[in-house]
């Protein structure tokens, strides 16, 4: 038996890639006295992705709540998952994404003239924190006044992470979720009475056999996508530019060739995969690998375990920008896959377009640690300090 890690640690947060390797050996772990159990192995993590009848996303509420809401898409499962995930699909296209490419390629530029300009930048602060919530507040219909407040309730969101498995975060503060509440009242309200071409608008006016969302589950799916939308694209954004910082020979070939960089983003995902974790409630024991996972006991399958399997990933602790096939798990699998993923690819895509194009000399400012996200279930720094030198 192998004991958990502190999943508070900094130390962990900032390479747990150790403890997955020897949880992936052990896999998969029962832990009744921290009351969970953990799969790391990709073949492992993809049954269960895919069996929602027995690996269910729907966790029951804490006896002391009496009256629950009715669970965000993320955590639900058929057929109140497909309802919503079907009302939002009719809002959120491919089409409209790909429309979108003109406009994150003008957002990237205006962001990027000044950190080009001077030679260096946090880019964190610079790129990836705000060209993700510029895209999704534009799409959502938000006002750019209200961008700042927008960040601050997404940063309050993501605190929340993982409390209930022990994770160093905080529940969404009430009055934090009041204003939130009180804020969406208001815009899909107006919505409804003038509406705009914005998802907002959409999501307001979406209907399935008849059936709209109601203003909970409205609120919910636009705390979601301010989340979503956001945070893992930021870490992505800044997770790229560490993977290149420490394989420089790989950034050369990208520069080189940034026909390459659709690959490169595949394989920051699959490497240092912005979300690390996902978590399921067997409906029944299940055995796996000879243990039995007792039902409704929470499981963690970690994402970023499976996405460094050998037995999927030939030489998986190589970072490689031209490795084909790349089936990683980064956005998930089955029902729950990240509806987002094409916006999150097109976003990283179009910015490393802009720097790498733009830029050259890549290196960091600083040593040591850099300070991370403070929750297991993402990955991602909250500054990344780097010089450039313009092309």
């Amino acid at each position: 038996m192998v004991a958990a890690p502190n999943i508070n640690d900094p130390a962990f947060l900032e390479n747990p890639f150790p403890f997955y390797e020897l949880g992936r050996a052990m896999s998969p772990l029962i832990l009744p006295e921290r009351g969970l159990a953990m799969v790391f192995g990709y073949d492992d993590a993809t049954a269960i992705l895919k069996d929602w009848e027995t690996w269910s996303s729907r966790f029951p509420p804490p006896p002391e709540v009496t009256d629950p809401p009715e669970p965000m898409m993320l955590s639900s499962d058929p057929p109140r998952h497909t309802r919503l995930r079907s009302l939002v699909s009719q809002a959120f296209t491919p089409r409209m994404v790909e429309q979108l490419e003109p406009r994150i390629r003008e957002i990237t530029r205006e962001l990027l003239a000044p950190a080009l300009e001077a030679g260096e930048c946090d880019l964190v602060a610079a790129l990836a924190y705000p060209l993700p919530v510029i895209v999704i507040a534009e799409i959502l219909g938000i006002p750019p006044e209200d961008r700042a407040k927008f960040k601050e309730w997404s940063d309050e969101a993501v605190a929340s992470l993982g409390t209930a498995l022990g994770g160093s975060g905080r529940q969404i503060r009430a009055e934090v979720f009041e204003e939130m509440r009180e804020y969406f009242t208001r815009m899909t309200e107006e919505r409804r009475q003038r509406p705009r071409n914005d998802l907002i608008s959409g999501l307001v006016q979406a209907e399935q056999d008849g059936e709209r969302l109601t203003f909970a589950d409205l609120l919910q799916m636009l705390v979601l996508l301010l989340v979503a939308g956001n945070e893992t694209t930021t870490n992505l954004i800044s997770n790229t530019m560490l993977s290149f910082l420490e394989h420089p020979g790989e950034l050369a070939k990208v520069a080189a060739e940034p026909a390459r960089i659709p690959g490169a983003i595949e394989e920051v995902l699959r490497y240092n995969s912005p979300v690390q974790a996902t978590v399921r409630r067997p409906t029944r024991d299940v055995e796996v690998h000879g243990k039995t996972i007792p039902a409704n006991l929470p499981t963690v399958v970690w994402l970023a375990a499976a996405n460094r399997d050998p037995a999927q990933f030939p030489e998986p602790l190589r970072f490689d920008v031209e490795r084909s096939p790349n089936r990683h798990l980064a956005f998930g699998l089955g029902i729950h896959f990240c509806l987002g993923a094409p916006l999150a690819r097109l976003e990283a895509r179009v910015a490393y377009e802009e720097l790498l194009g733009a830029a050259t000399g890549f290196e960091r400012t600083t040593e040591g640690m850099l300070p991370r996200v403070p929750t297991f279930i993402m990955r991602g720094v909250l500054e990344l300090p780097i010089a450039f030198r313009r092309r």
